[in-house]
């Protein structure tokens, strides 16, 4: 079975979008590159995520042709696939139509920087493309077009849903949950008031610090932090 590593990553990753609230049914999809051959691993279309394993995943190339798998691949393969060939840092592409980051979507709005939590994940606003239609590359072209005017690892497609990438497949579905957590924290503080972006320095420096302080294998201080 090619990938195999990379074939259970990508079917137990996917299982975190219904865990979290992030997808109904069988919409969204999770796919992850593999460096060394570019061949890349995504969704089956249509099929029901308690359904999904290793083995139903479908490998593909980046022109699109079906190197194992038995099932057709997801209906927004086109997408990834373009992101993939124009983007080579990326190693995974999620999609979603999670409720709250969707609602921005719907009315053509990005997320404002208004909390540290976005500062920290996000390095800044995160941002809405415009309209692309289903099925082809569209979609891939206009999550490039937007990624080249940002370092925030989430877009938002008007009228659609959202998709982030990232350098390893937990990343861009951590990027996923956490883009929804925010939306979500955003929309009801809309509710109490007006909001107040973050001035870009203070931006900048909790981008930096969550990025290289946070966390176990970067050198920490002795005390505070998240």
């Amino acid at each position: 079975m090619l990938l195999e590593s990379l074939r259970k990553e990508v079917a137990l990753l996917h299982a975190e979008l219904p865990r979290n609230g992030l997808v109904t049914w069988t919409s969204g999809n999770v796919s992850g590159r593999d460096p060394a051959s570019g061949l890349v691993v995504i969704k089956p279309s249509g099929v029901r995520y308690e359904d999904l394993t290793p083995e139903s995943m479908v490998i593909v190339d980046l022109d699109g042709k079906v190197a194992e798998g038995n099932f057709k691949p997801s209906t927004d393969c086109e997408s990834h696939l373009y992101i993939y060939r124009h983007r080579p840092e990326v190693n995974s592409v999620v999609h979603t139509h999670s409720p709250f980051a969707t609602a921005f979507a719907a009315v053509g709005e990005g997320i404002p920087c208004v909390m540290t939590a976005i500062a920290d994940e996000f390095g800044g606003p995160i941002p809405c493309g415009g309209y692309a239609r289903i099925g082809g590359a569209e979609i891939g072209a206009e999550v490039v077009r937007v990624l080249e005017q940002t370092r925030c690892p989430a877009i938002l497609l008007k009228q659609h849903g959202v998709f982030t990438v990232g350098a390893t497949v937990t990343a861009a579905v951590k990027a996923a949950v956490m883009v929804e957590d925010v939306a979500r924290t955003v929309f009801y503080a809309r509710q109490l008031g007006k909001l107040e972006s973050l001035p870009e320095e203070e931006i900048r420096v909790a981008h930096q610090r969550y990025t290289h302080a946070y966390g176990q294998k970067a050198a920490l201080p002795s005390r505070g932090g998240r």
